[in-house]
């Protein structure tokens, strides 16, 4: 099936993919995860003390 230029024009997307949720998510956690190792680190150097 062959669409015209103007049939292609009128089709709308659709609802969010999973591939674009899963990325959402993935962002979140990496920025979690980076706000729990800079909050480690500045703790281990205000303290002076490690494991």
């Amino acid at each position: 099936m062959i669409l015209k230029k103007q049939e292609l024009l009128k089709i709308e997307g659709g609802a969010i993919s999973a591939a674009l949720l899963n990325g959402i998510i993935k962002g979140f956690e990496g920025l979690f995860n980076l706000g729990r190792s800079l909050g480690t680190s500045l703790r281990r150097l205000m303290t002076k003390r490690s494991c």
